[in-house]
């Protein structure tokens, strides 16, 4: 076990007796939602969770410490606390150091979750390719985090305000797999549709199981993206989030905002420009990622093993009679 982890009681207790387990990020408590719909999707999202029958571990610092489910107390100073770090892989090892609190991103939870022995791992969006790339070099570390851990993501696609070809392409390259649920295109978070086409589509959780299950029984050490449009009747049409996407784009270009205060505050700006639309539609694909996320590692820890992998012998030949 990792030394600087803490899996907490009830989560081990899961882990140990082949449970499942969802991790969920802490970044979207820390910078992503304001308060207090922080605070309260968080706890809606483990309920979610618990409601299929799986237990939440949501990951974050806490004093120095990586926790692998953090306490209702725990989250709750995340959420109201000004100057917690947002933590990716490059972050770890700075954040204990300093002995701080920190918000993990979708590749610092998952590097944490597969520390902590859990697979599957519920998010509103990944990281990806940033539109400007060939001006900022500015593409995720989510993406390589997706290449060499293997922990399954759920979530609404990429975020919007990434380049999503070139997002595409990145995890195409990198050999991660992404799977449409109940859909041929790729989500693009606010929006069902992208116009992108995923290469392989599973319509039910103990599909998307069996999907992970040959996946990493093949050796491969990397995540996989579960891509599930947001609900129906809470998603935007790709129309009005294209017009205020570009009108964010254009506020952060005169405020000079850069690096990792980006994506906060064009999501901030989106949801004040539409009067709050896209701050629901924001939460409810992350409730209900959370909810097919569990209903998924359900279908996975209540899967059995091959027949000849269970009894450990290869079947046996009778010879041939002359």
């Amino acid at each position: 076990m990792n030394p600087y982890l803490d899996v907490r009681p009830e989560v081990a207790k899961a882990l140990a007796g082949g449970k499942p387990v969802v991790a969920l990020e802490s970044t979207v408590i820390a910078h992503g939602l304001p308060r207090p719909q922080n605070f309260e999707t968080a706890l809606e999202m483990e309920a979610a969770i618990r409601e299929q029958g799986a237990v939440p571990a949501t990951v974050g610092l806490i004093k120095g410490r990586l926790v692998a489910g953090l306490s209702r107390e725990e989250i709750q100073v995340l959420a109201n606390s000004d100057g917690v770090a947002k933590v990716s892989r490059r972050d770890l090892a700075a954040v204990v150091v300093e002995g701080g609190f920190g918000a993990t991103t979708v590749a610092g939870t998952m590097l944490v979750a597969a520390a902590a022995g859990i697979r599957f791992f519920a998010t509103g969006g990944i990281g990806g390719v940033h539109r400007d790339v060939s001006a900022s070099l500015d593409i995720s570390n989510d993406l390589a985090e997706l290449s060499r851990t293997p922990v399954a993501v759920i979530c609404a696609g990429a975020k919007v305000i990434l380049d999503l070809p070139k997002t595409l392409e990145a995890l195409e390259t990198l050999g991660v797999p992404v799977a449409g649920f109940g859909t041929d295109e790729f989500p693009a978070f606010y929006c069902r549709e992208s116009g992108l086409k995923v290469d392989t589509r599973v319509d039910t959780a103990e599909e998307a199981a069996r999907l992970l299950e040959i996946h990493w029984g093949l050796g491969m050490n990397s995540g996989a993206v579960i891509a599930n449009p947001p609900p129906a009747d809470a998603a935007l049409s790709r129309a009005e989030v294209e017009g205020l996407l570009a009108r964010a784009l254009e506020s952060a270009a005169t405020q000079g905002i850069q690096g990792k205060a980006v994506t906060p505050y064009l999501l901030s700006q989106m949801a004040k420009e539409s009067g709050g639309k896209t701050l629901r539609t924001n939460i409810a694909l992350l409730i209900h990622n959370a909810r097919l996320a569990a209903q998924i590692a359900s279908a996975f820890s209540g899967r059995k093993p091959p027949r000849h992998a269970k009894r450990g012998v290869r079947k046996k030949t009778r010879p041939l009679r002359s």
